[in-house]
């Protein structure tokens, strides 16, 4: 019987092998946990320019060993970190899909887009952390605050939220958006940015604690929850 890890293990390998464009989805997953071309280069016993020479496109098809020993190398590295990344990506993998009412979308890019381009769609004001823009994202989750606050443990909230923390998560039904940053600060794993759904008015508490944590911290002016759910599908489906 196969582990946990080996199948994750063939869950990244299939994503690579089965994309039309394996370049990105090697950039791809490199950037979800976190690690350098030197890094990986230096755990697969390879030059980092062998790396770019995939992750750029330029030797176009990476055949069944190089993603073995890149899935392996990227498992390992994570491993002597603590494990944060696998633990994260087998409680998405094992999660139940359920809470329809509480997640209305959730999608995890191919390829990565930069915050500001989430802030654009959203119609969206920063309002923590601006420096942060330029900063790659590879996916969102559209909550509905109040469910999700009530009926989710902060671990749950995590499971549901997706593949990986270098996501927006876009809160509807929101107040002051209080009560999601401090659902926020208590869970073992942060997002990137916290976009607040047409808030009546930003708690200043909401604020510092996306400061803290330096997350990127935005409020939407998109009129409504559908109308904002149907502009980021069809602003990043294709992704």
């Amino acid at each position: 019987m196969s582990t946990p890890i080996e199948n994750l293990k063939s869950y990244i390998a299939g994503e690579i092998v089965l994309s039309s464009n394996p370049a990105d989805s090697l950039r791809k997953w490199r950037g979800i946990f976190r690690i350098s071309k030197k890094e990986i280069a230096l755990e697969m016993g390879i030059s980092s320019s062998v790396v770019t020479d995939y992750e750029s496109g330029r030797v176009k098809s990476p055949g069944s060993g190089f993603i073995r020993r890149f899935v392996e190398a990227l498992i390992e590295i994570d491993r002597r970190r603590g494990g944060k990344i696998i633990a994260q990506l087998l409680s998405t993998m094992s999660s139940p899909i359920a809470y329809r009412d509480i997640i209305l979308d959730i999608h995890d890019f191919t390829i990565p887009c930069k915050c500001r381009e989430i802030v654009r769609a959203v119609k969206g004001v920063v309002l923590a952390n601006e420096e942060k823009l330029d900063e790659l994202i590879y996916g969102y989750t559209v909550i509905r605050s109040l469910k999700a606050i009530k009926l989710l443990s902060g671990y749950e909230f995590f499971m549901l939220a997706g593949k990986t923390t270098e996501r927006a998560l876009i809160f509807t039904q929101v107040s002051t958006g209080r009560s999601p940053m401090v659902a926020v600060k208590v869970s073992p794993l942060k997002p990137k940015m916290v976009v607040l759904h047409r808030p009546e008015k930003v708690d200043r508490l909401a604020v510092e604690l996306a400061l803290s944590d330096g997350i990127l911290l935005v409020k939407s002016e998109i009129a409504d929850e559908g109308s904002l759910v149907k502009v980021l599908q069809e602003k990043f489906s294709s992704r």
